[in-house]
């Protein structure tokens, strides 16, 4: 199995929203690869969040070079990822669960400029993306372990053999995990193949952001793919 860059995006939902520009910097001084956006619509899952404005703002306000990692938790994605892509986004993921044409949604993604992904809910199984990742549209798949909508929740074992069939089906690309990742269930998800790690709460909670990050990166390094072998 090829190796996989190790990459950890804390996520903003977590972050102190009366500080948030402070809380990103404290997250991007540490070492952090991006930031991670979770957008949500009162529809797809029962809260809202943020828009388009919130990622302008970090645009503005964290410089051009800062990737930022939209996660959209929406009804409708196709009606919603050119907005994000002008605020700033870099990637921008959908889910295969959400209405609309998919295919031709993360081709849009791909011809505004952004890097399209797609995720899945722990109910649905990998084979839900077969017609998606036959025609090679996706770059990254998003495997949520929790269910979507809230922060703060606890982390779902039983996706862990999800995560490793994906691996095992498309070798080459990024696999992230989104939902009680921390820094034991983080060496779980890398050692079952996950490279890209969204950590909101154990990362923005933590006393020491800078070093909690640095752990992880290095412990999720070190077993990367370890239930494969």
């Amino acid at each position: 199995m090829k190796t996989m860059p190790i990459r950890i995006l804390p996520s903003i939902l977590a972050a102190d929203m009366a500080n948030l520009e402070a809380d990103c910097r404290r997250a991007l001084a540490g070492a952090a690869d991006g930031l991670h956006v979770d957008i949500m619509d009162g529809h797809f899952v029962p809260n809202l969040s943020m828009g388009p404005a919130v990622v302008a703002a970090l645009r503005r306000a964290l410089g051009a070079d800062i990737w930022l990692h939209v996660h959209l938790m929406v009804e409708r994605p196709d009606r919603y990822v050119e907005p994000f892509i002008k605020a700033g986004a870099n990637t921008v993921l959908i889910h295969i669960e959400s209405a609309g044409d998919i295919p031709a949604t993360l081709q849009t993604i791909r011809e505004r400029g952004a890097r399209p992904g797609i995720t899945l809910n722990p109910a649905t199984p990998a084979a839900a993306l077969d017609d998606v990742m036959g025609e090679a549209l996706a770059e990254e798949i998003l495997c949520m372990t929790v269910v979507p909508g809230f922060g703060g929740q606890s982390f779902m074992p039983e996706v862990l053999p999800k995560i490793a069939a994906l691996r095992h089906r498309w070798p080459h690309i990024d696999i992230s995990v989104d939902g009680g990742i921390d820094s034991e269930t983080a060496l779980a998800c890398a050692a079952h193949g996950a490279n890209v790690l969204l950590a909101g709460t154990s990362l923005f909670g933590a006393t020491d952001l800078a070093g909690t990050l640095q752990a992880m990166r290095k412990g999720c390094a070190a077993v990367y793919g370890q239930e494969l072998a």
